[in-house]
C-alpha cells in the first residue's frame, strides 16, 4: 500500500458495533464521513481490517471519478505515549496479523474499551 493511501485511511474515523443475531452476528465497521462505507467480521479485529479495505476501495473509486474525497469531520489530534519494548512489539505484531497501521490498532482498542465502559455504565 502506497504511504499516502495509508495516511489516507488513517485520517477517516470508523464507528465499531456489534450486529444482532437477526443481522448476523459478528461486528459492523462504518465511517461516518464516507455514507454506505462499511464491513463487517466474525471479530472486532476482522471488521476493522475488513473496513479498512471497503475504505481503500471507496477512496480509489473516488479518486478514478475524479471526484474529491470527503473531508474527515474529526480532525485527528496527537498524543504521545511511551510503551515497554515488549508491548509496542506486541502491538506492531497484532497490527501486521490484522494488515492495519499500529495507530488503527490503538485507535480500535480505546474505541471498544470506551464502548464497553459506557455499557456497563448505562
Amino acid at each position: 500500500m502506497r504511504a499516502r493511501t495509508k495516511r489516507d485511511l488513517d485520517r477517516y474515523q470508523f464507528i465499531v458495533r456489534p450486529l444482532t443475531k437477526d443481522e448476523g452476528s459478528g461486528y459492523l465497521v462504518e465511517y461516518p464521513d464516507i455514507p454506505g462505507c462499511m464491513s463487517d467480521g466474525e471479530t472486532i479485529e476482522e471488521a476493522i481490517a475488513n473496513g479498512r479495505e471497503a475504505l481503500r476501495d471507496c477512496l480509489a473509486a473516488f479518486r478514478e471519478w475524479g471526484r474529491r474525497l470527503p473531508k474527515p469531520s474529526i480532525q485527528p489530534a496527537q498524543w504521545r505515549q511511551r510503551l515497554p519494548r515488549t508491548l509496542y512489539a506486541k502491538l506492531t505484531q497484532q497490527a501486521e496479523r490484522e494488515g492495519v497501521s499500529i495507530n488503527s490498532l490503538v485507535t480500535a482498542i480505546i474505541a471498544e474499551a470506551i464502548g464497553v465502559r459506557r455499557r456497563r455504565l448505562r
